[in-house]
């Protein structure tokens, strides 16, 4: 997608993409390191999808990002939501939303590379299965 119609998506927008996009590779990776039955695999996916793993990650990854996924994250980071922060401070959740604005920013511009670099680090900052 061009990066003058990418400027014209909301932060939410984005965000409620990067969700799914940021669980799905979480997922894969989850299943493909552990063979377990689903209330396992949920347990250990939430090491890494939970507002404060998402939080975490980011604060770990913010200094390697480019000026423009900068901007993207702090747009994210300062939305106001609907939704309120059920078990995580709100400040992890507002970093998470950040963080889940840029990959889906980063989605809808085709760039699954840099998406897959991100989830890596996020990886590493909470811990390999």
């Amino acid at each position: 997608m061009e990066e003058s119609r990418l400027r014209t998506y909301s932060p939410q927008t984005l965000a409620f993409l990067g969700d799914a996009v940021y669980s799905l590779y979480m997922r894969e990776y989850v299943v493909s390191n552990a063979n377990c039955p689903a209330h396992k695999l949920h347990e250990k996916t939430i090491k890494y999808v939970s507002a404060a793993a998402q939080a975490r990650a980011i604060e770990g990854i913010e200094e390697g990002l480019t000026e423009s996924e900068r901007d993207v994250y702090r747009r994210g980071l300062n939305t106001k939501t609907a939704n309120s922060a059920k078990n995580s401070s709100k400040e992890d959740y507002h970093k998470a939303t950040g963080f889940e604005a840029l990959i889906g920013w980063l989605r809808l511009k085709g760039d699954e590379d840099r998406i897959k670099e991100l989830i890596e680090k996020a990886i590493e900052i909470n811990g390999k299965i």
